[in-house]
């Protein structure tokens, strides 16, 4: 499934499913305001933060994809701090930050993107750019007016997010590339668990985490992430965990 194409029908159908359910515990359907809102935080954390590491991550190796995304509790602390009424962070905030994104640094295997080419370079640049867009949807989103159901609230922003990766698939040409029944099974499970646990679950909980602690605290899943990955690639996969690994864990 090319990556657009997943990304954008994973929140399109979770924010309808979610929306449904929405509904049916009586939440009012957002006004012009909440509706413009809530798309334009969608856009910027889908779109823009989760499209740019789907879309990167064809030339990007993993590893270093999850180093340039953990530069997003740096990009959150100093959007934050910039922005009028912002909490500017104390020296312990920036020392936690810098010791996080130098374990997830460890972790990657310092692998880089030399020999990748031009398109592993002009890659690298999209995941940091998506980065940013991530950590501005998420400073945003504290400030938005919204509609007042958090269930309906981050439906709205999945359906506005959702499209606009499709939007992105069909300007890339992604459609002329599906073909269903060349998806394996295994695909389409994966793409259940995303919608499910990736983006109803995870994704509800960060929008809701957002609205009662700060910024920096939220943004710690980037450090989290590679950690977890760890563990399942150890328990799953029959990955090494060496010494360098731990460390950095």
């Amino acid at each position: 499934i090319p990556p657009f194409t997943m990304a954008g029908v994973r929140f399109v159908v979770a924010g309808t499913l979610l929306m449904g359910w929405a509904r049916l515990r009586g939440a009012a359907f957002p006004d012009r305001g909440q509706l413009r809102d809530a798309t334009v935080v969608g856009l910027l954390l889908l779109t823009g933060g989760n499209g740019g590491v789907v879309g990167a991550q064809q030339w990007v190796p993993s590893g270093l994809a999850a180093v340039l995304v953990a530069t997003v509790p740096l990009w959150m602390v100093v959007l934050e701090a910039l922005r009028p009424g912002g909490v500017r962070p104390e020296p312990m905030t920036w020392l936690g930050l810098a010791g996080g994104l130098a374990g997830v640094a460890m972790l990657s295997g310092g692998k880089g993107l030399a020999g990748g080419g031009a398109q592993a370079v002009m890659g690298g640049g999209v995941v940091v750019l998506g980065s940013l867009s991530w950590a501005a949807g998420s400073i945003r989103s504290r400030s938005a007016r919204l509609p007042r159901a958090p269930r309906m609230a981050t439906a709205v922003q999945m359906l506005g997010g959702g499209s606009g990766l499709l939007v992105l698939a069909t300007l890339t040409g992604e459609w002329g590339r599906v073909d269903p029944g060349a998806v394996s099974l295994r695909s389409w499970a994966a793409l259940a668990y995303l919608v499910v646990f990736g983006a109803l679950v995870a994704y509800g909980a960060y929008i809701w985490l957002l609205q009662v602690t700060t910024p920096a605290r939220v943004a710690t899943y980037a450090y989290v992430n590679p950690v977890v990955a760890l563990g399942l690639g150890w328990a799953l996969a029959d990955e090494p965990v060496g010494f360098r690994t731990l460390v950095g864990a």
